[in-house]
């Protein structure tokens, strides 16, 4: 592992050459240190549920590892690529297939979502949730076996299915060749929710899962009104009920890089990524709830200028002049 050697003289790490317990988070994905303090205690309470035998205990910093895994799925970077204040980039993979393995970012994104809801006035299980279905190219690394082609949208990649509630939070993921059609993933997936939660009573849907074999099956099997909602005016935007959610947080998803264009050779450690990516997202959401700062909104809000800048006002011509102190010719 190539490391400043002038720095590595003084690393408090117990590995040799590691600067990880000494990094301060310099980079946009580090977690801040109310961040840390949301998701530390959660971190800890999953993998204390998760371990299977007590072994020797973990050398680097916890937090240290988190953020290696956020910089890789922030930045879209290989894991060999990353930077020397991180742990080793083969201990920082371990951790994230050791874990990956047993659940841990599902897990930990399923204890952040009942806190969110309850902060959003809402039980922690829900009774109604949204499906839908995202397709994304795949790199070089993905062999032919994993992926396939999909019709509709003329892309060779695979196909992510994923179920929200109704606040956009994901329940449930499943990762296939984008040549499994929409209703089939449909049923991949909710097989997968119908193992954690019972309390859905109401799934909303595009035309693309419309048909009375998939209602019905939603019906028998998972106990799950499924509605489809149409589009009143096919070729002009409009929000549609319902369906604006699931594309919000696939929205919410693609600002992560490593998400954009599917690298893993393997469906679970993509599947995996989109997990520690939900995590991510939640975790700062949350950090904004227990400080009390409610997210401001994007648009339509105030524009607060500095004080450093000039108002500006319109002048004669149409052209914007600065009014106090503006210079003129002699």
């Amino acid at each position: 592992m190539p490391v400043y050697l002038a720095a590595a003289q003084d690393a408090t790490c117990s590995s040799e050459g590691c600067l990880c317990r000494d990094r301060v988070p310099s980079y946009p994905s580090d977690l801040s240190d109310e961040q840390w303090v949301v998701l530390e205690p959660r971190a800890r309470a999953v993998m204390r549920d998760l371990v299977r035998a007590q072994g020797r205990p973990m050398v680097h910093d916890l937090r240290a590892v988190v953020d290696g895994i956020g910089y890789v799925t922030r930045n879209g970077i290989e894991w060999r690529a990353m930077p020397v204040d991180f742990p080793p980039w083969d201990s920082v993979y371990a951790f994230y297939q050791r874990w990956n393995q047993r659940g841990l970012p599902q897990c930990l994104a399923a204890r952040l979502r009942d806190r969110l809801r309850a902060h959003q006035g809402r039980k922690p299980e829900p009774t109604g949730c949204i499906i839908d279905s995202q397709i994304v190219k795949c790199a070089d690394t993905v062999g032919a076996a994993a992926s396939g082609y999909h019709g509709g949208k003329k892309i060779k990649g695979r196909g992510r299915h994923l179920i929200v509630d109704t606040e956009g939070w994901p329940l449930a993921l499943a990762v296939t060749a984008a040549s499994v059609s929409g209703k089939a993933g449909a049923k991949l997936v909710t097989a997968r929710l119908l193992l954690l939660l019972a309390t859905l009573r109401i799934m909303w849907a595009d035309s693309g899962y419309n048909g009375s074999p998939l209602r019905e099956w939603m019906t028998k099997t998972a106990g799950i009104t499924l509605e489809i909602v149409l589009r009143t005016s096919p070729h002009s935007f409009q929000v549609v009920k319902r369906r604006w959610v699931v594309e919000r947080t696939f929205g919410w998803l693609m600002r992560y890089r490593r998400l954009a264009r599917d690298y893993e050779r393997r469906t679970d450690h993509h599947e995996a990524m989109v997990w520690w990516a939900t995590v991510f997202i939640m975790t700062r959401r949350l950090a904004r709830y227990e400080n009390g700062q409610p997210s401001p909104p994007r648009w339509g809000g105030p524009r607060i200028r500095p004080e450093s800048q000039p108002a500006l006002s319109t002048g004669s011509k149409g052209r914007c002049t600065s009014s106090p102190g503006r210079r003129t010719g002699s």
